[in-house]
């Protein structure tokens, strides 16, 4: 399995001036857009490791269920082993510890296509860390999807262990990345093109099991695809919701 060298940023967002656009496609590297509780973010964060390539979110915005759903085209040649984007979007969510985050119920149908091989993942993205603003300690990954080797941030290359939540046997594997350590939840039996579960699962199993401190501040709770490689590769959402409780 490919190792992700680096993942996404926190919220998506870096300091390059992000841009909100109307309802619609958007390619540029920070643009993002609000819908109801929802930031959809474009986030080309990784895309300098590429010879080339362009990445364009279209935002579809609310249903009438106040379910949401986005998609992604996206082409990037060289480095195969980087990821070179985290297209995503970010549930509102006050910061709180983990001990008083009651639930994360989550709901996602998602589907990938592309022109022959491609490498990428498809994950939830939760950070935790002292205090609201600080540099994130923790990073939790619930991995729905991987695709053309990808896999995820190990210091062995092989899972701790094995766990059954949200009714899905997952290999855990962990691993530094900077400052933060990187819990990541591979789905044992292939991809899982649709999710329903409360993410508190994982973050209390964490806590129980794995040192976790549930006095951890949630910072931010994301989902989305990490590109690597790839050419007229389309990721598309259909039906999203979250909600932090």
């Amino acid at each position: 399995m490919k190792t992700l060298a680096v993942t996404a940023g926190l919220l998506g967002v870096a300091s390059a001036g992000p841009s909100l656009v109307a309802r619609g496609t958007f390619c540029g590297d920070w643009d993002y857009e609000v819908s109801g509780p929802y930031t959809v973010y474009n986030n080309l964060w990784g895309k300098d490791s590429a010879d080339s390539g362009e990445q364009c979110v279209t935002n579809n915005g609310l249903a009438s269920d106040d379910t949401l759903s986005w998609s992604v085209e996206w082409t990037w040649v060289g480095a195969p082993s980087s990821v070179k984007s985290y297209p995503n979007v970010v549930v509102e969510a006050e910061p709180r510890p983990l001990a008083d985050v009651n639930s994360i119920n989550a709901k996602w149908d998602w589907s990938y296509t592309g022109d022959g091989d491609f490498t990428a993942n498809v994950a939830f993205d939760l950070f935790t860390g002292d205090t609201a603003d600080s540099e994130p300690v923790y990073e939790f990954m619930v991995w729905l999807g991987a695709f053309g080797g990808a896999g995820p941030i190990s210091e062995t290359g092989s899972p701790i262990g094995s766990v059954n939540l949200a009714g899905i046997e997952w290999q855990l594997y962990r691993g530094p990345n900077g400052q933060m350590t990187v819990f990541s939840f591979v789905a044992s039996s292939g991809n899982v093109g649709s999710f329903s579960g409360d993410l508190t699962e994982f973050s209390s199993y964490l806590v129980a099991e794995h040192g976790v401190d549930d006095g951890q501040i949630l910072q931010s709770v994301g989902a989305g695809t990490e590109p690597f490689i790839g050419s007229n590769v389309v990721f598309t959402t259909s039906s999203y919701s979250a909600t932090v409780a």
